[in-house]
This record gives C-alpha cells, sequence and structure tokens, in this order.
C-alpha cells in the first residue's frame, strides 16, 4: 500500500542481437543472451510482447566490416531486415534502434578515424548517423537511438529525418553515456571491440558528473527526445540528477552488459537469489529516476513480476 516505487514489464526495453544467418548463437559471457537469425528475432521480440514488454532495441552484426560501416544504411542490412520483419508480426512493438558505427567497422571504433593516428574524427560522421537513422525510419523504425557520443549527432540526425519526412520519429539520445569497463560481454555479443585504442576521446570519464549535465543540456538543445544515462548500476547518481535537470523528458537507464553477467555470475555460483537480486537492481535504477530500462534481464524479470 506505502510502496513508492513499482517496476513492471511497460518499464523495459529489451535488446536483440540480429546477425545474418539461421538460427541463434549463444554468448558466452552473457549467460542466457545470443545472436539471432531475423526469424529468431522475431520469435524472441513476440516472446516479450507476450509478457507485457513494449520494446526491443536492436543491434546488428553485419556480414562484412568496412572503414566507415556501408552495412549500417543498406537497404538490406540485417538491422533493416530485422526491423521490417518485427513490425509486419508485432505492428504494436515499439521497434529501437542503435544508430552508431562500431559494430560495422573493421577498426571497431564509433566513427572514420583519422588516418595519422586512429583518433575518431567527429563531424565526418555526423553525414552518416544521419543516412543511419533515415534508413532505419524508413523500414518502419519507431525510436532512432544514436549511442556514439559524437558532438552534434542529435542535431544531424533531427534534420536529416526531418528532411526526408520523418518529423515524427523521436530521438533517444545516449546523452550520458561513460567510457566504461562495464560494456565486455556486449562487445563479444556486437563483435564491435575496439581494435587498438580506446574511446576515452568522444565518451565520458567515470569521475564526472556536471559533464553529464552539459552533455544532456547539448543533446536537448539539439531536439532529443528522451535522454539516457549508461551504464546503470555504478551511475545512480547520475540518473537522478538528470532526472531532476530534464524532469520533462523521458530518461532511460541502461543496465549494461557486465552488470548483467555478474549477477549470472554470482547466480550461476550459488552466491545470490538471482531473481530477488535482479528485481532489487532493477527497482533501484527506477527508483533513482528512470522511467525506462534498457535489460537483457528484460524477459526472465517480466516472469518474476508475474
Amino acid at each position: 500500500m506505502v510502496r513508492e516505487t513499482e517496476l513492471n514489464a511497460r518499464d523495459f526495453i529489451y535488446p536483440l542481437f540480429v546477425r545474418h544467418g539461421s538460427g541463434r548463437t549463444e554468448i558466452r559471457s552473457m549467460p542466457g543472451v545470443a545472436q539471432l537469425s531475423v526469424d529468431e528475432a522475431v520469435h524472441e521480440a513476440e516472446s516479450a510482447f507476450s509478457m507485457g514488454i513494449p520494446s526491443v532495441i536492436l543491434f546488428g552484426i553485419p556480414a562484412q566490416k568496412d572503414p566507415i560501416g556501408l552495412e549500417n544504411f543498406a537497404d538490406d542490412g540485417i538491422v533493416q531486415q530485422a526491423i521490417r520483419a518485427i513490425k509486419r508480426n508485432i505492428p504494436e512493438m515499439v521497434v529501437v534502434t542503435d544508430v552508431c558505427l562500431c559494430e560495422y567497422t573493421d577498426h571497431g571504433h564509433c566513427g572514420v578515424l583519422r588516418p595519422s593516428d586512429g583518433y575518431v574524427l567527429n563531424d565526418p560522421n555526423l553525414d552518416i548517423l544521419g543516412k543511419v537513422a533515415v534508413s532505419h525510419a524508413e523500414c518502419g523504425a519507431d525510436i532512432v537511438a544514436p549511442s556514439g557520443m559524437i558532438d552534434g549527432m542529435v542535431a544531424a540526425i533531427r534534420g536529416a529525418l526531418d528532411e526526408r519526412g520523418f518529423e515524427n520519429t523521436p530521438i533517444l539520445s545516449y546523452a550520458v553515456k561513460y567510457a566504461s569497463a562495464f560494456y565486455g560481454p556486449f562487445r563479444d555479443a556486437a563483435e564491435g571491440a575496439p581494435k587498438f585504442g580506446d574511446r576515452k576521446s568522444h565518451q565520458m570519464d567515470p569521475g564526472n558528473v556536471r559533464e553529464a549535465l552539459r552533455e544532456a543540456a547539448l543533446d536537448v538543445d539539439e531536439g532529443a527526445d528522451m535522454l539516457m544515462v549508461k551504464p546503470a548500476l555504478a551511475y545512480l547518481d547520475v540518473i537522478r540528477v538528470v532526472k531532476d535537470a530534464f524532469p520533462e523528458l523521458p530518461l532511460a537507464a541502461y543496465n549494461v552488459s557486465g552488470e548483467y553477467a555478474m549477477v549470472k555470475a554470482a547466480a550461476a555460483n550459488g552466491w545470490i537469489d538471482e531473481a530477488k537480486v535482479t528485481l532489487e537492481t532493477l527497482t533501484g535504477m527506477k527508483r533513482a529516476g528512470a522511467d525506462l530500462i534498457i535489460t537483457y534481464h528484460a524477459v526472465e524479470a517480466a516472469k518474476w513480476l508475474k
């Protein structure tokens, strides 16, 4: 009767990794998560929707990688195929798409590199990100989510979408994304680990919180419709300050792969009660201010909530 924070399956966005071919390829560092063919992704989305989960976010593993990630905005790209298939089979499912280059480039970085030293260039990426977002919207994506923390990405994508008649396609910006050690298993799943160096030139220092407010404010000014903080578990204070600063915008928290893998590993060893710890963790993210939670626990958590 007096509980202040309620967790519900409606709060979840379920990540799916989609690849060419058939069947499922289990991801060793993320027990229970797999790379999925398009038909398997549809089945997984149908299962999630039947549990009351309203949304999925798609990450693609291309057939071939190159310096700028051409399949990222190809009409027959893997994410484009998955969007069409999911919307055809589950029209009510809200399909969010990740808009970045790292899964598609042969070097694993989030954009075009400077040849002399491999530094990620900012401005040359903006046109590419616009093309990717438009390609996803044309296939039926409901929300596009740029994740590279590239300066000006929201404005570039908003302009590209508006120019092509997608004024009503919302942008969920990874506005506050830290250069975190919690991303390791995701890079296994998306086959997107950097071949050299790191992403500290464009992702945030884990010690900073005032910077989070500056980054979020920039994206709001550029037209972001929703904001995200990533990771979540070690950044609950950041979720709270961002929500307090921008209460009018929906805020998502990304319960990332390393956070998921730690719970799975401890549960497999019998050290914790997986269901109770998972639900307590997700409730903490919502209590901190998240309206939505991107989580690999989504289907299991929905079952436990029932």
